[in-house]
């Protein structure tokens, strides 16, 4: 009980400063909406399905889209840790230590605050595409968001634990979040796709290494209505290990952080 309390609080702490500036949430969406303002377009012959293919019905919003939105989660969410460590510097961090607050529940309350703006941020982007030729498929979406949602509490969750690990150089987060983000998103297929038959065979198999490539998939899959294809599985197995590594390592960075 005290575990949801103290969660609770935690949540509610986080959420209302997002709440008292909406302006900010709106300008963690910005490359997002520009890649789909400004590149979108131009895939009507290079993705599949765009071009007549089963995979798109003719529109390139349906292979897109999906993608984005894990841009955005991916985006959003990796940053988060940005927030942990201003409240470092300024001494928050350690005031809210010494209180009786569950350390764990510090984490998983931070971790919903992302979530809960992810998902906002989410739908969102998908109320303004239903004017486009973007097909909603709602039991697809529902699942697609709750895929998003899994892999937003993971990435936000490393990023805690990222910022944890850097409070006493806090350069570091930045430059490894960089490092690992590019490639991340590189090569997980949201701009272009990396099929075996057009990409160097090195590309390719980074490609399949990287996670966010199988939660890409899924995230495609099921915005198209395709709720048993194996692509599904896949994706919801790597946003839960991402969901599990980097939870268990948050709250171990929590309960380790000296007051």
């Amino acid at each position: 009980m005290k575990m949801l309390t103290d969660t609770r609080t935690a949540f509610a702490r986080e959420l209302k400063p997002e709440l008292r500036q909406p302006v900010g949430l709106l300008f963690t969406m910005m490359l997002p909406f520009l890649l789909l303002g400004l590149f979108a377009p131009l895939l009507s012959s290079s993705v599949p399905g765009a071009g007549g293919g089963p995979a798109g019905a003719g529109s390139p919003w349906q292979w897109f889209v999906p993608g984005m939105l894990v841009l955005l989660g991916l985006s959003a969410t990796a940053g988060a840790g940005a927030s942990l460590l201003n409240e470092i510097s300024s001494g928050a961090f350690e005031r809210l230590l010494v209180t009786p607050l569950n350390r764990a529940a510090m984490l998983v309350g931070r971790t919903l605050k992302e979530v809960v703006v992810l998902l906002a941020q989410a739908l969102l982007i998908l109320l303004l595409l239903l004017p486009t030729d973007f097909r909603l498929h709602l039991p697809g979406a529902l699942a697609g968001l709750v895929l998003l949602s899994v892999f937003g509490v993971g990435i936000g969750a490393l990023s805690f634990t990222l910022a944890l690990h850097s409070r006493r150089q806090q350069t570091l987060f930045y430059g490894v979040q960089q490092v690992v983000f590019f490639p991340l998103l590189l090569l997980s297929g949201v701009l272009l796709p990396i099929t075996e038959a057009a990409a160097p065979t090195w590309l390719y198999v980074l490609s399949r290494i990287n996670p966010v490539t199988h939660v890409v998939e899924a995230e495609r899959a099921l915005f198209d209505g395709q709720l048993t294809e194996s692509v599904v599985l896949y994706g919801f197995l790597a946003a839960g290990a991402i969901a599990m590594l980097g939870v268990v390592a948050g709250i171990r960075g929590m309960r380790n952080a000296s007051s």
